[in-house]
């Protein structure tokens, strides 16, 4: 499927406040409650039917499923009971737990919970079977409505449901985020931080405590400061280790919250400690630092005060950093954009986002393994200018993200495999070519390439310029990508391809020579005897003239050009407008065909009549014309075939469209000297003639 590139500048985070209504109708959630109470109906949403296309993809229910509205499983539904808890969250028959997972989590930041499930709706007067939610996609927070039918089976919920049996708001956000994501079925599997991300507009990472790096309580203690969501686990090795405690109280396989991290004055020594909360509410770690433990005792009661250290069996424990790194296998921190923290949260990210695309014969280069390729893909350029507050470099995430995946399984596309890799830049302005990556090494890429939904890995680099490339590992995959820069400072990032301009020489004019070439006789000779005394052509005689002179040609191994082709040149080189070619004004073409023919063949490598669409960045350059990535998918979309190869008919009539669109604005920019910068729209109309 053709991915179709979007704006790639750097862009400031979406603010959830403006969420996006994503309803077919185009009417908000507001207007088609308000249309509902009028009429007197229940809402049903024909975005997301109650039927089975709604539930799976690949196979149909194994039992019938009954969709019912709230209010026919219950005698008094509700939206909300006590608060929205944990407990509020049990998995039903389908394979989500990551999605429970991170729901849990959101239960624990109040604010974060009211924005992604508004808390003003209920099942009271003015129910109309209608409720909506809100989810961070790809720099955008989109209002995602839904009516309140839900799959039953025996007058039981078959998917998430709460303890409470008469409460719904858990069931109804999992309906709300299967219709994001095109069905039930396309939840099955996922990551945790995924739906965190989702809910939250961060970004994930995700450590192995047992290779941490050295700064690892540090990099803790920003993350909360920052607000971000932190979770730990310990691996279990087999399913029926799953919730079994150790000796020390903690819980295999289970989802720890990080809730604080402090150093604390022990005997006269600094001792580092970190607070970790148990959801359930209880059972807890019986370790040194435990509530009971007895090195309390030897902590002043004003340092037991500012660490909220309090004997009480609520699931919350501090426990010694150096006992938590033996016992805990993995870190997940979520770190929350700017637009996810209150204002006067000292501690923010820094946040720049790019979207982009990889598409075939384009920018699909695949990873460095691929050099042919490689220095197509988008290059973004990070400019890193501020070294941390005490410290020697810059710190910052780059986090790439492959965009629509899950929605798109019904389809049979999977995940992709991913990554990126960072390099220094030479200190020169445009797309770098393909010798700068053969000759040098990159400073710093992805921990790996791995097929999951975002890749994102922490750096620190001394200040200066650097390019970064997102890349697919194998090349000619297409996507849609969003990358995203968290930094600590803040970071000025720009797309290498963004600028669109025209270096062209100054145009010949037909002039009479005053003693012709051998070459020039000769065509005149040709155009006598064809056309006839006026020495003017028609778009089928000046084909047969051209093909007739180019197969005489030894080193050009060029298919006929086309029809089509000689009324596009007659239509650029035509000064008179009768819609012929006369001899003067062939004269001039022919020295422009001669330059193309040259770069053609420059860039030709095997001497097989056509290029590989990869080159074509470096050959239209060397043509004049310096193309973003948008323009330059849209001209391969339009003339490469299916083995990414483009013959010199097609490049011809690319530099005709091209040069017919550059006419225009010379003639609107008659006083500009310099490059003339091109208006997208009228180079696109040309492209797609």
């Amino acid at each position: 499927m053709p991915f179709l590139p979007q704006d790639s500048k750097p862009r400031p985070a979406a603010h959830p406040g403006g969420a996006r209504g994503t309803h077919s109708s185009g009417k908000g959630y507001e207007q088609l409650k308000r249309e509902c109470l009028r009429r007197g109906v229940l809402f049903e949403d024909p975005d997301f039917p109650a039927c089975n296309s709604s539930l799976f993809f690949s196979e149909n229910p194994a039992i019938p499923f009954v969709w019912k509205r709230p209010g026919d499983i219950v005698k008094d539904p509700k939206f909300i009971v006590g608060g929205a808890t944990r407990t509020d969250i049990c998995q039903g028959d389908l394979g989500d737990c990551w999605l429970l997972a991170a729901i849990a989590s959101l239960t624990l930041n109040e604010k974060t919970l009211a924005r992604v499930v508004p808390l003003d709706q209920n099942f009271g007067p003015d129910y109309a079977g209608i409720f909506h939610f809100q989810f961070w996609q790809h720099n955008e927070w989109l209002d995602v409505v839904i009516d309140d039918r839900l799959p039953t089976f025996k007058d039981q919920l078959v998917f998430l449901h709460s303890a409470e049996l008469n409460e719904f708001w858990s069931a109804l956000l999992e309906k709300a985020y299967a219709k994001l994501n095109g069905s039930y079925e396309s939840l099955k599997g996922g990551s945790t931080i995924e739906a965190m991300e989702d809910f939250t507009g961060g970004v994930g990472e995700t450590y192995d405590v047992k290779e941490a790096p050295d700064n690892f309580y540090e990099i803790l203690g920003k993350a909360l400061k920052r607000c971000s969501m932190v979770g730990c686990s310990i691996d279990i090795s087999s399913a029926a280790e799953s919730e079994a405690r150790t000796p020390f109280g903690l819980v295999k396989g289970h989802a720890y919250s990080v809730t604080g991290i402090e150093e604390v004055s022990y005997r006269g020594r600094q001792v580092q400690l970190i607070r970790i909360r148990n959801p359930w509410g209880q059972v807890e770690w019986n370790g040194p630092w435990s509530d009971n433990s007895a090195e309390w005792r030897s902590v002043s009661p004003s340092e037991q005060r500012r660490l909220s250290q309090a004997a009480r069996d609520d699931g919350e424990f501090w426990m010694k950093f150096e006992d938590f790194k033996m016992h805990f296998d993995k870190v997940e921190i979520c770190n929350l954009t700017p637009d996810a923290l209150e204002d006067s949260t000292a501690h923010k990210w820094e946040v720049a986002i790019h979207q982009g695309s990889w598409v075939r014969g384009a920018t699909a280069g695949g990873c460095r393994n691929f050099l042919e390729t490689f220095w197509t893909n988008p290059q973004i350029k990070l400019h890193l200018t501020e070294k941390d507050d005490g410290q020697d470099g810059c710190t910052f995430i780059a986090a790439l993200m492959q965009k629509g995946r899950r929605k798109l399984k019904k389809l049979g596309a999977e995940m992709l495999t991913i990554g990126y890799s960072i390099y220094e830049s030479p200190g020169t302005d445009g797309h770098l070519g393909k010798d700068f990556f053969r000759y040098h090494a990159s400073k710093a890429r992805s921990k790996t390439y791995i097929n999951l939904r975002e890749v994102s890995h922490r750096f620190k680099l001394p200040p200066g310029d650097y390019i970064l490339i997102p890349t697919t590992f194998e090349p000619h995959q297409e996507a849609d990508f969003c990358l995203r820069i968290f930094s600590e400072k803040k970071a000025i990032t720009e797309d290498l391809d963004e600028n669109v301009a025209i270096d062209l020489p100054e145009p010949l004019h037909p002039t009479p020579s005053p003693q012709e070439t051998e070459e020039e006789k000769q065509f005149r000779a040709l155009f006598e005897q064809i056309s006839g005394k006026d020495l003017a052509i028609s778009a089928e005689e000046l084909q047969y003239v051209l093909n007739a002179v180019l197969k005489k040609t030894k080193n050009i191994k060029f298919k006929n050009l086309s029809l089509i082709s000689c009324r596009n040149i007659i239509s650029l080189m035509d000064t008179s407008g009768h819609g012929k070619l006369e001899f003067s004004e062939f004269k001039v073409f022919w020295e422009k065909l001669k330059k193309w023919i040259s770069i053609f063949l420059q860039f030709d490598f095997d001497k097989s009549g056509s290029m590989s669409s990869y080159e074509l960045r470096g050959a239209l350059k060397a043509a004049g014309y310096q193309l973003n990535n948008y323009l330059l998918q849209l001209i391969v979309l339009r003339y490469s075939d299916e083995q990414f190869q483009i013959e010199f008919d097609d490049f011809l009539n690319c530099l005709i469209r091209l040069e017919n669109a550059s006419r225009v604005f010379q003639a609107l920019s008659v006083k500009n000297k310099e490059f003339i910068n091109l208006n997208i729209g009228e180079v696109r109309a040309q492209i797609h003639k």
